[in-house]
């Protein structure tokens, strides 16, 4: 069996286009959105690509689809910063109502058999938390209380937008990347298991995607914008302040 993780989207239509035209050629058997399909200028057009795949497809619940649901819902969260708060209002403005009740319903984690890998937990930040940090350089001493529970022999992850692929004590913990904004990547970053882990970057025409964004206008601040996103020794240096608090 083979399964494509896909994780952190964030309505960037054209990225996942080209990701799901190689799926095409590659006999995956399932898929795994791995969260924060919200928010981002293509949202709806992204949420409708997945649902019309024919292979089954696991949702899971990330912390931008959260908050772009607890928004709708007069919700909203005042300790983010005013750029994030833009850009979940215009989510949750422009989010089809078709969308609302069944994001709702995704859950936390997903737990799949994969021959030759095992037992694979999906989840968004942590088993625990959708919106914890950690890296490929996070000390394991900080992580082993995060993953001593997991009964599992591998936990997939995203959240941080950084690949990676380690070992936390005996579970092997994979960050499958961002389709969408990779930190420091100019491609589409996403996860094949089966029968082993590949992480996969897939290329794409980077100028007429930024052409197609720039013509929704969702409101992308300079220091976050999808199509230009921070490079990977930046966003290291922020996370490492940041690191299973937030």
């Amino acid at each position: 069996m083979r399964v494509a993780a896909l994780y952190d989207i964030h309505g960037n239509l054209p990225a996942l286009e080209s990701v799901l035209s190689e799926l095409q050629h590659l006999a995956i058997d399932q898929v795994v959105v791995g969260g924060d399909v919200l928010s981002g200028p293509m949202q709806d057009e992204c949420l409708k690509k997945l649902r019309a795949l024919s292979v089954p497809v696991h949702y899971l619940m990330g912390n931008s689809d959260r908050e772009v649901i607890a928004m709708l819902h007069g919700d909203e969260n005042k300790k983010l910063p005013p750029y994030a708060l833009d850009m979940l209002r215009w989510s949750a403005r422009h989010l089809e109502p078709e969308h609302d009740e069944w994001i709702a319903t995704w859950p936390k984690t997903v737990t799949l058999q994969i021959p030759q890998i095992g037992k694979v937990l999906f989840c968004h930040a942590t088993p625990r938390d959708d919106n914890e940090i950690f890296t490929s350089r996070t000390d394991e001493a900080r992580l082993l209380p995060v993953f001593a529970r997991v009964n599992a022999d591998v936990v997939v992850c995203g959240h941080t937008h950084m690949q990676f692929d380690r070992m936390i004590g005996k579970t092997r913990v994979i960050n499958a990347g961002s389709v969408g904004m990779p930190f420091g990547s100019a491609s589409a970053d996403w996860l094949l298991l089966g029968p082993d882990a590949d992480l996969r970057h897939t290329c794409y025409d980077r100028e007429r995607a930024r052409q197609r964004v720039a013509e929704v206008g969702f409101p992308n601040p300079p220091e976050f914008d999808i199509m230009s996103p921070p490079a990977a020794a930046q966003m290291l240096e922020l996370y490492s302040k940041a690191e299973l608090k937030s």
